[in-house]
């Protein structure tokens, strides 16, 4: 069927959300970044954000088109913790132009048009072992994945600061044609 991103900055909720509508029994597909690094430490690789930002984002872009490809073959709507687009906004926050073949899949491995957005909210932004940075740099990610969506055609839809339960019931009216 079709794919629905979430996306933001960190500690904005997403993966809070993705895990309630697991819970609540929609296919979903996690996160490229945090995959990643839970993989690479595990193994003293290389391909970390804080060791190599290029490597990293490749591995990111290997998980997100594998996740793609298994939405596009589900028959049911599937939530994705951030897309491929995602990848493009992570490597120009760094500083660091996208390759021409990110691009290409950014462009070419489509999701529902509208992607939902998690806004900067401090009272629940939190770090961990996965998630180094602080919240300032939380605000430039938000900024800008607000501004590479529309690049690739995509529309953004703005999640309310409430709770699980609100953001689940806000995201599953507005696809629900679809779910």
């Amino acid at each position: 069927m079709t794919g629905v991103v979430v996306t933001g900055g960190p500690g904005s909720g997403k993966t809070t959300l993705i895990e309630a509508l697991a819970a609540a029994g929609h296919h979903v597909q996690s996160e490229a970044g945090r995959a990643v690094i839970r993989r690479q430490t595990v193994i003293d690789g290389q391909a970390l954000p804080w060791r190599n930002r290029t490597l990293f984002a490749e591995l990111m872009l290997d998980h997100d088109l594998e996740a793609h490809g298994a939405s596009a073959s589900s028959p049911e709507v599937v939530f994705h913790d951030r897309g491929l687009p995602d990848v493009v906004g992570y490597l120009e926050l760094c500083g660091l132009p996208p390759p021409h073949h990110l691009l290409t899949a950014a462009r070419e491995f489509r999701y529902a048009r509208r992607v939902f957005i998690a806004p900067v909210w401090p009272e629940i932004f939190g770090q961990d072992a996965e998630r180094r940075q602080d919240l300032d740099e939380a605000r430039r990610t938000h900024d800008v994945m607000r501004a590479v969506y529309p690049r690739f055609g995509y529309e953004l839809i703005e999640l309310p600061k409430a709770s699980v339960e609100a953001r689940v019931a806000f995201i599953l009216e507005q696809v629900r044609p679809e779910v």
